[in-house]
């Protein structure tokens, strides 16, 4: 498969970042590149045969869907690690249950059933 769009996510402090998409998603490291003092530069996480781009910038920006299986389960796991949950779990009319945070950061996330 080749991709074309890449979601990104930008982090003032990339390593707590990258840990608690791992510890609060799920997410595995695919890519990680630091510069000679040991800050991340640049990282590649892995959800499902998808990638988000991680790196050094200002947080905010637009938020990133991902679609789960099991997303009653990983809005439970998301709380539990700490995400803000700013729209709670929600049956929406095109069939997909939803919900969406941000993370300690600022970056908004949502994480729903839907797959286009």
């Amino acid at each position: 498969m080749t991709r074309t769009v890449y979601a990104r996510a930008r982090y003032q402090d990339c390593e707590a970042g990258i840990d608690f998409l791992i510890r609060a998603f799920g997410f595995t490291v695919h890519e990680l590149s630091k510069d000679d003092r040991g800050a991340v530069e640049h990282a590649e996480l892995l959800v499902g045969d998808d990638l988000v781009m991680v790196g050094p910038g200002v947080t905010g920006g637009p938020g990133v869907y991902v679609a789960v299986d099991d997303v009653d389960a990983h809005h439970d796991r998301a709380r539990a690690a700490g995400a803000e949950i700013t729209m709670g779990l929600t049956d929406q009319p095109y069939g997909s249950r939803e919900y969406g945070c941000k993370d300690p950061q600022g970056n908004t996330w949502y994480f729903g059933t839907y797959r286009p």
